[in-house]
């Protein structure tokens, strides 16, 4: 328990120096150009920052962090060594004024602290690949160069646009562009359902279970379980192939017949049936504290042994999953039968049947398909492009344009581009102390899943960002705001706005990104836009530095975190 509090504290104390870095990404154009008083934009910036919740239903920062590290390789040891690297890192980087990437230093701590931890349990032959997830890590290394030069790229546009002298030029353009955005971002919706999909009827779970059953007959051609493994995981891969290819329609088809018809039409025609049951019995034995003693077992021997017999043990629960959801026993039958396989917990029995209760595999099914949906950001473009030419029309043509005029609709416009850009970085990265210590309550056995999550951990989150933007993050903010190039109240909302779409962009897909990368990049483009010499490159190329080296640095002093603690018990 107090290796618990210790974890918390510490992820409090990161989150507020996370706050010296990203939450001044919100509000260095804003401050650096007058728009906004230093707390005003603070309030501003946070305020738009909690927006975030009701646009974003995923929190894909924090997935990421989560998913970097199988999770036999994360214990509260572990967590404590990434986090500890982190704040170094973070804390070197803010007093260089350094815009750093926080969630990058997380991912590297916990990568290096989960490398060390299985290289010292399992030997250090132990592939890398079977503690990191590669895929994730190189996504995330390539997008620390393509996320900044993606918002380059947008703020160069959007500032050359906005220049032209041709009004109604410029309109046909916005137009044009904004139809183009609207069709990528339906793409995104129809990507990221098809995704969906996959892991609902757990199509992409039964390709891994395939893959390994044929890499451990490569190794071992007489292995018979192997043989048998690889005939199961094929024939329910093959199933979840049939389901998958009947629903797919559907998804493409989602904005004219909604998640609704689409949830009805599996449910009722039997595509759910067997999935049902499987997500039934999981929800079973996890109201049983599976998952607790699973995340128990990574670091005891004793839970290890009692989980492997849980494991195998509770997959018997689908026998009478299946006779309670043909209406063939009673609930009270089915809880008998429960204990026969393996013994409920008298503890967790009102838990259990409340679950079953409440389980409805329809309104489950509907609340995936809805989470990938992108309404909110796709209508939030489309009504910024008419504000953004309705604005143009009224200042060029209705009212006689100046210096003055111009200057001052921009101003405004700051502080619509600046949201925007807040709401980016909410959606992308308020999550990820939340999944920390919720990560920590779930190694330690205090609760079984993300979903139970104390009230008290959002609230101490956003706490502690705040506070530490209102008193940390101002060296960041001399740095982004006039140390790469002067920013003008017109680059400032081609900068911010830029930032914005590509944080919407890349969320869409699923990628991680860096919002300090992120809006670096789009202050570079606008200073590009008016000549390249008015980019400070010096400071630009030791920002790069320590853009790479934030992952490397990170992982080898979580890891050197990790042995020092382990050395001295």
């Amino acid at each position: 328990m107090t290796l618990l509090i210790v974890i918390i504290v510490l992820a409090l104390i990161f989150d507020y120096i996370n706050g010296f870095h990203d939450a001044a990404n919100s509000i260095a154009t804003v401050v650096s150009t007058k728009v906004l008083a230093p707390f005003q934009a603070v309030i501003w910036a946070a305020f738009f920052n909690v927006v975030a919740y009701f646009i974003f239903q995923d929190h894909a920062v924090a997935n990421t962090i989560s998913k970097t590290v199988n999770k036999e390789f994360i214990t509260l040891n572990v967590i404590l060594a990434g986090l500890i690297a982190a704040i170094f890192w973070n804390l070197l980087t803010w007093w260089y004024g350094i815009p750093s990437s926080s969630s990058h230093t997380l991912i590297g701590g916990f990568a290096g602290a989960a490398i060390a931890h299985a290289m010292m349990t399992k030997g250090l032959t132990i592939s890398w690949s079977k503690v990191v997830e590669n895929d994730t890590i190189i996504k995330t290394v390539l997008f620390i160069f393509f996320a900044p030069m993606i918002g380059m790229i947008i703020s160069i546009f959007i500032n050359i646009v906005t220049i032209l002298r041709n009004m109604w030029l410029r309109m046909g353009i916005i137009i044009l562009a904004t139809a183009l955005t609207v069709l990528l971002f339906d793409r995104f919706e129809t990507n990221k359902m098809n995704q969906g999909l996959e892991k609902f009827i757990k199509l992409d779970k039964y390709k891994l279970e395939v893959a390994k059953a044929e890499e451990t007959l490569e190794k071992d051609n007489n292995n018979e379980k192997a043989k048998e493994d690889l005939v199961t995981a094929e024939k329910k891969l093959s199933g979840a192939k049939d389901i998958y290819a009947k629903i797919v329609p559907l998804i493409v088809e989602f904005d004219k017949i909604g998640a609704d018809s689409i949830a009805a039409f599996a449910y009722h025609n039997g595509l759910l049936t067997d999935i049902e049951v499987s997500k039934l019995k999981d929800e079973v034995r996890n109201a049983n504290n599976f998952l607790i003693l699973e995340s128990l077992s990574a670091d005891n021997a004793e839970k290890k042994k009692e989980y492997d017999v849980a494991k195998v043990e509770t997959e018997k629960y689908k026998g009478p999953v299946k006779q309670l959801l043909k209406k063939e026993i009673s609930l009270d039958s089915a809880l008998v039968a429960f204990n026969a396989i393996y013994p409920i917990d008298p503890a967790n029995a009102k838990k259990v049947r409340s679950k079953i209760e409440k389980f409805d595999i329809q309104s489950s099914f509907k609340k995936d398909i809805e989470k990938s949906e992108n309404h909110a950001i796709v209508w939030g473009i489309v009504l910024t492009s008419i504000l953004f030419m309705f604005i143009y029309i009224y200042v060029e043509k209705i009212k006689t344009p100046s210096a003055y005029s111009v200057g001052n609709m921009f101003k405004k416009l700051q502080l619509f581009s600046s949201a925007a850009f807040s709401i980016g970085h909410g959606g992308n990265d308020a999550q990820k102390v939340m999944g920390i210590i919720g990560a920590a309550l779930i190694a330690s056995g205090n609760i079984q899943d993300f979903a139970q999550l104390p009230g008290w951990v959002p609230i101490s989150c956003y706490i502690a960002i705040g506070l530490g933007t209102m008193s940390g993050g101002w060296k960041i903010v001399k740095t982004m705001g006039t140390k790469i190039t002067k920013v003008t109240p017109l680059e400032g909302v081609a900068a911010e706005t830029a930032g914005a779409f590509t944080l919407f962009f890349t969320g869409q897909m699923g990628i991680p990104v860096s919002t300090t990368h992120t809006i670096t990049g789009s202050i570079i483009g606008v200073g590009a836009t008016k000549r390249l010499s008015a980019v400070r490159w010096g400071v630009t190329s030791s920002l790069l530095i320590a853009w790479i080296l934030t992952i490397p640095v990170s992982a080898l002093m979580a890891a050197l975190v990790y042995w020092i603690s382990t050395f001295f018990g």
